[in-house]
Parts: C-alpha cells; sequence; structure tokens
C-alpha cells in the first residue's frame, strides 16, 4: 500500500514556564493511502495532539512529518496552508458552521478561499450536498439544520476540494447514537467510493472497530500501533 503520511521519530513539547510538557515523545509510524485509521487514547493521552501534528495543523518540536512525499519541515506556513486546502478535509466535533449563512455558503467556503470561480463553486457545492444527502437543503440557514444534518454538512465542505485525506476528531461527540452511526456510515462508504484516507480521534470502540487499523496513545507514546490490532 502507497504510503500518504509517514512521521519519524516525532516528540512535541509545550513549553511552560513551571516545566516543560512532552506531549508526544518520539513517534514513529505511517498511514496507508485509502486506509481507516482510528487514534484512541485516554484524555491527556496526546491523541489529539497526534492529530494536529499529522495534519499539520501543529508543527512538531523534532522529527520529520513527510505528507505525499513532501517533508512538511521544509514548508513554510503559507505552503503548509496550501497543502491542507489542497489535500485535507476537517470534520470536528463542534461544527464551526456560520448559523446564517445557508448549506450552499457553508459548503463552498474553501473553495472561495482557493479562488475557484462563482460557477464553478456553485456546481461543486450542489454535488457535495447530493453527496451527503442534502440537497434539498441547499437554500435553507445552517442553523436551522438538525444535529445529524449539520455534521452531514460539515462532510460536504470536507469533501468539496476533493482532499486524499480526511481527519475526523470526535466526529459523532455531540450526536445522539442513531445520528452517529448514520454520519460514520458515510464517513466509511465516501472512503471506499472515493478511496479517500481517513484518520478518525475516537473514545468509541465500535467506531475504532470499524477502521482498517487502530492506534493506541499512551503518556505522548504509541501503546499499540497498526500491526498490533488485538492489543488495542
Amino acid at each position: 500500500m502507497e504510503t500518504i503520511i509517514s512521521v519519524t521519530n516525532v516528540t512535541k513539547i509545550y513549553e511552560s514556564v513551571e516545566e516543560d510538557a512532552p506531549a508526544l515523545k518520539d513517534i514513529t509510524l505511517s498511514i496507508g493511502k485509502g486506509e481507516s485509521v482510528a487514534i484512541m487514547g485516554k484524555s491527556g493521552s496526546g491523541k489529539s495532539t497526534l492529530m494536529h501534528i499529522l495534519a499539520t495543523l501543529d508543527r512538531p518540536t523534532s522529527g520529520d512529518l513527510v505528507v505525499a512525499g513532501t517533508n512538511t519541515k521544509k514548508l513554510s506556513s503559507g505552503e503548509l496552508d496550501n497543502l491542507r486546502n489542497k489535500k485535507f478535509g476537517f470534520v470536528f466535533q463542534q461544527f464551526f458552521l456560520n448559523a446564517r449563512n445557508t448549506c450552499l455558503e457553508n459548503v463552498i467556503l474553501p473553495l472561495i478561499i482557493m479562488g475557484v470561480s462563482p460557477a464553478e463553486r456553485g456546481a461543486r457545492g450542489q454535488a457535495a450536498l447530493a453527496m451527503v444527502g442534502l440537497a434539498d437543503k441547499a437554500t435553507q440557514a445552517a442553523g436551522d439544520l438538525s444535529g445529524g444534518q449539520k455534521q452531514r454538512l460539515c462532510i460536504a465542505r470536507a469533501l468539496i476540494t476533493e482532499p486524499e485525506l480526511i481527519f475526523a476528531d470526535e466526529p459523532t461527540g455531540n450526536l445522539d447514537s442513531e445520528n452517529g452511526r448514520r454520519v460514520i456510515d458515510l464517513l466509511f462508504s465516501l472512503q471506499k467510493e472515493k478511496g479517500i484516507t481517513v484518520v478518525i480521534v475516537t473514545h468509541d470502540v465500535d467506531i475504532a472497530s470499524l477502521c482498517d487499523r487502530v492506534i493506541t496513545v499512551k503518556d505522548g507514546q504509541i501503546a499499540s500501533n497498526a500491526t498490533d490490532r488485538s492489543d488495542s
């Protein structure tokens, strides 16, 4: 399997006046293209920090992160922004939607940032909404949607740039079990249909069991890795 993300000897230390706090300690792992990976661990284990590093939302203190053959250590902040815009989609527990804007306006925001023409934005926005079953909600205010619909809208926004990877941080955390299952089913069906790599941070063992691999983080280190599913 082709590797799309590789981290080697990555350490992350948060500096403090009182004492420096190591959040990640010498992490080495790789993620294959089209794979679904769950990152698990208790609160404070370092799992969210690991996702932020993988998604280039934070830089490691030391070590290397390579995305699609590019060592991110060599990229400027602007180049990292461009990398995220082109290759990544994000789905978070908090929806981060503009409640007053329409569903279509929320979905096409990444394309506006990328400078895509209005005509193309509209067409791709409608297609993304249709993909998540919200084609009839295009002109409705995002704030009027149910929780499950809002999260599906977030997935549509994540898909609008046709990303190679989707990072999902507790994507069902604010949903009831039925809507949570619908969102997870949608994510995994898109992964299989489009070959998108999906990285999910979750506490939910049922969600993790659906992934191709499970990585468990404990005290800033990998306690069990992708080759040790039985230990996770």
